[in-house]
This record gives C-alpha cells, structure tokens and sequence, in this order.
C-alpha cells in the first residue's frame, strides 16, 4: 500500500480544531465483530470520506455516534459552540442532535404533502406550543439559504421537488438544527451529474465556514473529487487512512476488498437475434411513476443496452411491462417470440428469459427461506426438482451448494436463513440463480444498487460473461458510470418517454446528465458532442 493505516490529517488541517473524536470503539454483535477499536478523528471545516465494504462496519459506527447503538467500549467526543470536546451521552439520538449532528440518509426522510418550510421546522418546537414561531423561522432560514445558497422554495410542497431540492432540504434541515458535523450516507446514489456538481459546491462552501463533513460513498471518483481525507473500514477494523490527494482509486480499492481490484472491461459485440422488441409502445404506469408513452425499443443477442433515468421516471413501468407484469395499452411488444398474450412471467422464464429485480429484499428473495428454496424459486418445476409432488430436497441442496461454490457466495449454506445474508451475497445468490440457466435475454435492475466495489466488479463481470455468451442485456441503472462502463448502447427515459439509444462511445456523463433532466441535445455520430 502507498499509504499508512494511521496516517494524519492533511496539511491543511494539521492546526485546526477537532470538530468529532471516536477513540477506541468497539461493538460485538454475538460472535460477530462489527467494529474493533476503531479511531477516529474529524476536523473543523474538513471533509473526510468514509469506504468499506458492505459489512465493513460503516453503518454500525455511525450508529454509534448518532446514538442508535451503544459501543461495548470507547467514546464519542464532539466539540461544542467554543470548541471543547464533550463525551457524548451514548445511546442517545436527542444528545447527538442537540450536540450539532446531523445525517441526512441515502432515503430522504421527508413528509411529501408537507411544505418545505414544515419539513424544516418539523421536531423543532415543544409539541404544545399555542402558535409555531414561523416569522422567526423564515427570518433565520433566510440568513442560512444566503450564506450557503442552499435556495429552495420555502412555500413548496416536497412532494413537488426534484430529487436534488429533495436533498438541499435535508441538508437545511440539518443546518436549521446548529449542526456542526453532517453525516452523509451515499448522497448521490439518485442525482444527475449536475446536481452532484452542485452538491460538491455546496458541501464546499460550507466546509469553508467549518462544518466537519463525513461522506460515505461507493463511487471512488466522488471520493477523490470531494474528500480531504478517507479512511477505510475492513472486517471491522479501520485499516487505512490518508490524505486524498496522497492516494489512488486504485489503492482504496484494495484497501477496501484487501486484494488488487481489476474492473470488468467489455469487449467488442458480436450481435445476433433480436430477443427484445418494443415498437411504439404505451403501458400504464406502475410504482407510482408515470406511464409509457410511445416507447420504441430493440435489445439484440449479444448486446447490452442501458436505460438511464433519474429514479420514478418509468423504469420501473418499462422494467414491469418487460417482466411481463404489466401489459401494453397500444404498440407492439415481443420478448424471445412472445406477445404479451403470453408473455407471462412463467412462459418468459420457460423461454429462456431470467430477471434480476431492482429490490433483492422485496422481490428477489424470500428471506424466511432457506436459501435452497430461494435458489430454485425461477426453477421449471421439472423431475429434477419434484417427483410425485414432493420436492427433492436432497438434490437440490447439492445443487444450492454447486451454485454457491460457482459464484462464490459467502454464506452458512443451503439451510441458512436467506434474511441474514449480506446484500452483496444475496445479489450472487440471484445473479446465480439467474445465470445458471444460461438465459437469452436478461433484465437487470440496478443490479449493483450498495453494494462494494468488490461485489460491484464481480456482478459486471458475471453480466459481460452472460452477453459474451450471447445473452441480450437490458440493463437499468442509476449509476451513469456503470452504464457507460456495461453498455453497447444507451437510452434516456424521461417522463415516460424513452429517447433513442445512442451507442456508448457517442455519449458522456454530461450529455446524459442533461438528457436525464429532459433537455434536448444534438450527439453528434462517432463521438460524444
């Protein structure tokens, strides 16, 4: 490694005062280890990116300092209003507020049919005050939006706001509460490239007037471009720590998965069949999001085709529609020779069709299950599986552990309880399930959505293997670096309405950052415009 596990703060920080100090934090869940003496320290006015793996004890340890969870042992310290480190009362949520900390969650925690000015002042006032003091709210927002230009329409019902307005009212609800240290949990897993842009600037700005900024993230080019400092969690322990501007993606990486992580490259398509065709289609729209209008689309053997999209725009709609859950209204639709009066989920599935769903806990999985059962749940219910109505669980156990072995999932095997797998190991268990059957055509739905770098290089890697295979990929995601990383070719969807699709080496993040917020740009042939 070219950095030391217990490196300093950057050179820039090196005299300014501690704003957050974990020492020695420790927390056991039964036999498992979920933080081991872990030191921390953050300073006044930096930002510091927290990596890991999935179960590297992330979570566990913001828990700890925002009270969720008390440690075995060691102490959360948090300088107050002059600057002095305080012992934060363990286990309480209320104290870590009160002492200036606040998170804003991946999932906005916001009330959509209340007014932004609410949202903000929501859980600030005595529950039986005779009046809620809205003249000085407004007053002091104005101070705070000024200084920050964090500007959003006060007035504005949430439901009505973008995804990146969504955010700037978190983080002003954080800073109307007097938070010193701001927690941020993946905090742009569903922007565009420009609202991440602009929420660099704006985590910037205040980090200038010293508010401590811990960033969680998954994506290492967020992490060098907005961190002073990372520090990495494995297994529990912290086992690196650096200046950004003294380490690589690369270095973080194996820091995080303990290995040299090589990403998955995509070679030339070889092209054959049509095993997808959507000819202008509309369909009603499912989830709550809006419905599909005149959708044209073709996904060949060989190939893998993105949609991109800011999350609620249709892909869901469209993900459903080619699941074979929802049916069109007008246009014509083929899936390996279905129309949708067969296309059933079941003869999609006989046909040669597999389906990695967008929420492995709600739709991929059963998590009472053993994970044999769940292993076989898009099994055809051949002899190989029943005999007489009874299942043969003897075989299918054996076949639960070939699938294991095969793809490497991490778990106390067939007869363990699906829930208590992680998420990454839960997404093999499916992609598993999935790619065993050597399908035709495949649905993939945010298939990477949190998981680690090392999870993450191994799904692209199974994906690239299925389409080299001759699999037809329709791939949703909201990660534009994946997508043009996968991709042969990409489509924007945008209220409903799906554009083209573009091939890869036409496009880059800005354009489709632009088309995602429903402009119109020319991509000029041959290369990105």
């Amino acid at each position: 490694m070219a950095f030391e596990a217990d490196g300093a703060a950057g050179a820039a920080f090196a005299d300014a005062p501690a704003a957050l100090r974990l020492t020695g934090i420790t927390k056991h869940f039964g036999p498992l280890k979920a933080n081991e003496d872990i030191s921390l320290e953050v300073k006044r006015g930096e930002i510091i990116a927290l990596l890991g793996e999935n179960g590297a004890g992330k979570t566990t340890l913001m828990n700890i300092l925002f009270g969720h969870y008390v440690a075995d042992s060691g102490r959360v310290e948090v300088a107050d209003g002059n600057g002095a480190l305080r012992t934060l009362a363990p286990g309480s949520p209320a104290a870590a507020l009160k002492a200036g900390v606040g998170m804003v969650h991946q999932h906005f925690a916001l009330a959509d049919n209340l007014s932004v000015l609410d949202n903000i002042m929501l859980g600030t006032e005595r529950l039986l005050a005779p009046w809620q003091g809205k003249g000085e709210a407004l007053d002091r927002l104005a101070e705070l939006t000024e200084g920050t230009g964090l500007d959003v329409d006060l007035s504005a019902r949430v439901a009505d706001l973008s995804v990146g307005q969504r955010q700037r009212v978190e983080i002003i609800k954080a800073l109307y509460r007097d938070a010193r240290i701001l927690i941020m949990d993946e905090p742009t897993a569903v922007l565009t490239p420009q609202e991440a842009d602009g929420l660099f600037l704006t985590l910037r700005a205040l980090a200038m007037d010293g508010l401590a900024v811990i960033f969680i993230s998954h994506k290492l080019d967020e992490v060098m471009a907005i961190s002073n400092r990372v520090a990495v969690l494995r297994h529990g322990h912290k086992v690196a720590e650096a200046e950004t501007a003294r380490t690589t993606k690369a270095e973080l990486a194996e820091a995080m998965v303990g290995r040299p992580v090589a990403p998955a490259r995509r070679g030339a398509a070889a092209l054959g069949a049509v095993v997808l065709s959507l000819e202008d289609v509309s369909a009603p729209g499912v989830a709550g999001g809006p419905p599909l209008h005149d959708v044209s689309l073709e996904v060949r053997s060989g190939e893998v085709v993105g949609i991109a999209g800011i999350s609620g725009n249709g892909q869901a709609s469209l993900a459903a529609l080619v699941s074979g859950l929802n049916r069109p209204d007008e246009g014509a639709l083929d899936i390996l020779g279905l129309s949708p009066a067969g296309g059933s989920p079941a003869a999609l599935t006989r046909k040669g069709a597999g389906r990695i769903p967008e929420d492995r806990h709600r739709e991929g999985v059963v998590g009472e299950f053993p994970i044999w059962a769940n292993a076989i749940l898009e099994t055809r219910w051949t002899g190989d599986v029943q005999r007489g109505g009874f299942l043969r669980t003897a075989r299918l156990r054996a076949e639960t552990e070939r699938l294991i072995a095969t793809y490497d999932i991490r778990c106390p095997g067939p007869d363990g309880q699906t829930k208590l797998m992680s998420g990454g190991n839960m997404q093999k268990l499916i992609l598993g399930r999935v790619l065993d059957r050597e399908p035709r055509f495949i649905l993939a739905s945010q298939p990477t959505r949190g998981l680690d770098i090392g999870a993450v290089t191994y799904v692209h890697g199974a994906l690239l293997a299925a389409r080299s295979g001759g699999a037809g990929i329709l791939l949703f995601s909201e990660d534009l670096e994946e997508l043009l990383a996968l991709s042969d070719r990409v489509a924007v969807i945008y209220r409903g309405r799906l554009t083209r699709a573009w091939p890869t080496d036409t496009l880059n993040m800005r354009l489709l950052g632009l088309m995602m917020a429903g402009e119109t740009v020319e991509v000029e042939a041959g290369h990105a415009a």
